[in-house]
């Protein structure tokens, strides 16, 4: 990070574990605002002050539960960090997120990456929040593999107007910090070379599963002190079910090659009497550029297992093993085989 205190945390650091609210915008599953209330509480209970949105999470709806917990804290309590590069237009047609987001408000999703875009996406977040500020601000799905032909345009706009809107933002104090929230490590490695960003947020890149960022993106990372918030550490899923039928990978059904290598991740975890999940969630906080994971919880009963498995001591040999038998990347930053710290 540039300086610590840019991440807009009172602590001036992010803790190691933080809350993924895309549950709360309905995803795979309903949930009522009193169910999304008592689960933020069981949370904060817990300890847990740092929570990322989006827009997209449920047309606004993620954000509107948040926020309406939130307000009833003191502003200096937490960290929350929200995403911009779509704004949400009234629209009670269907759109292939709702397969996603379940009963999501009459709101369409549309890409929106330029500066006017932003600003808007900005205001109208802060509103469904009901805050005076953002700590960190996301520029989200940006990348190759999600807009295709249209990324190099798309992404000369982010960088050239989109992240003029942000970088104002930021110089206003309305931002504390400024990230990207992206699946795909090769634009956050562009996009450095564009602007002076604090963070990233890289969903399902560095996981149990894939270490593909390593090098050159993490190396750079270290290098130039810039800090990654890791979302979708179980893979969608698989890593916390295991390799079970219908068991979800970015978001789809796994493959049988994905299914086959998590069935050998899962093999080397029992004969350690190491929960897969466990060493899921612990695994990439190794790595001396990861802030925190942030797990997305849709009910009590997940988050009581993830602050287990946070806590659970995982032996050496279990990284050892997944290392000689080429699991896992041999360059890996592992855990020591002590207890994982979960809120400090």
């Amino acid at each position: 990070m540039t300086s610590p205190g840019r991440l807009g945390s009172s602590a001036g650091q992010l803790p190691a574990l933080g809350f993924g609210a895309a549950p709360l915008g309905n995803l795979y599953r309903p949930l009522t605002d009193g169910d999304a209330e008592a689960l933020l509480q069981a949370a904060w209970n817990a300890g847990l002050r740092y929570f990322d949105t989006a827009p997209l999470y449920g047309f606004g709806l993620s954000e509107r539960r948040l926020g309406a917990f939130l307000r009833q804290r003191p502003r200096d309590s937490f960290t929350v960090s929200t995403k911009v590069g779509r704004v949400l237009v009234p629209n009670e047609g269907w759109h292939p997120q709702r397969d996603y987001f379940i009963d999501a408000p009459a709101f369409e999703p549309i890409f929106d990456y330029s500066y006017d875009g932003i600003m808007r996406s900005f205001e109208a977040s802060l509103e469904r929040l009901g805050l005076d500020r953002i700590d960190i601000l996301l520029m989200h799905d940006i990348g190759e593999k999600t807009h295709g032909v249209s990324h190099e345009d798309l992404f000369r706009v982010a960088m050239d107007g989109g992240y003029r809107a942000m970088e104002e933002l930021r110089r206003s104090g309305a931002v504390g910090a400024l990230g990207i929230g992206a699946n795909e490590w090769q634009v956050c490695n562009l996009a450095m070379d564009r602007g002076d960003w604090d963070c990233f947020l890289l969903a399902g890149r560095y996981t149990l599963l894939e270490q593909g960022p390593l090098v050159p993106f993490l190396e750079r990372c270290v290098r130039e002190d810039k800090r990654i918030i890791i979302g979708g550490v179980f893979n969608s899923g698989i890593l916390a079910t295991g390799a079970v039928e219908g068991a979800r990978f970015d978001y789809e059904a796994a493959s049988a090659d994905v299914s086959a290598k998590v069935r050998a991740l899962g093999a080397a975890c029992r004969a350690q009497r190491v929960p897969l999940a466990a060493a899921a969630l612990q695994f990439p906080l190794a790595h001396p550029a990861v802030q925190n994971v942030i797990p997305g919880f849709g009910s009590k009963s997940e988050l009581d297992e993830v602050l287990q498995w946070m806590a659970y001591a995982i032996p050496s040999g279990l990284w050892e093993e997944l290392k000689r038998e080429e699991v896992i990347d041999a360059r890996a930053p592992v855990p020591s085989d002590t207890t994982c710290v979960v809120l400090q």
